[in-house]
């Protein structure tokens, strides 16, 4: 029985990983990508049962390819094509939390400041820079 043979680049696309094979290919190409605990090239053939480490901004995710595609479905059929293991998911929640937690403690202005205030913020920033390279 004969599989069918499939890149990296467009498993991640019909995954919705990323939203063109042109970006995933530049994410692998760039590190953020691993295959089975190693850098790999977009070209790479995948199998079931392989484990990616996808980097996405700050987040970190481990997956296990479940099934093939090269067909990008909706998001609903794109989930089937892999598992996230249970310590990855446990870090993204430990990671939002902490995300959330240092939004709190970030001042937020009550409203938007009106056309005076702006323009009195720009000017004050522009005394200050002035003042730094003099």
């Amino acid at each position: 029985m004969s599989e069918k043979k499939i890149r990296l680049d467009k498993w991640l696309w019909a995954a919705r990983f990323y939203k063109t094979r042109s970006i995933a290919r530049d994410m692998i190409n760039g590190g953020k990508v691993h295959y089975n605990s190693q850098r790999t090239k977009a070209s790479k053939t995948i199998e079931i049962g392989a484990v990616l480490t996808i980097r996405q901004g700050d987040v970190s995710k481990q997956v296990h390819i479940e099934q093939l595609s090269d067909q990008r479905r909706s998001a609903i059929i794109a989930v089937t094509l892999y598992t996230e293991t249970p310590e990855s998911i446990k870090k993204q929640e430990q990671y939002s939390e902490l995300r959330r937690l240092s939004l709190q403690n970030a001042p937020h202005p009550d409203k938007k400041p009106n056309k005076k205030q702006r323009r009195e913020l720009i000017q004050a920033k522009i005394q200050r820079n002035t003042a730094i390279f003099d």
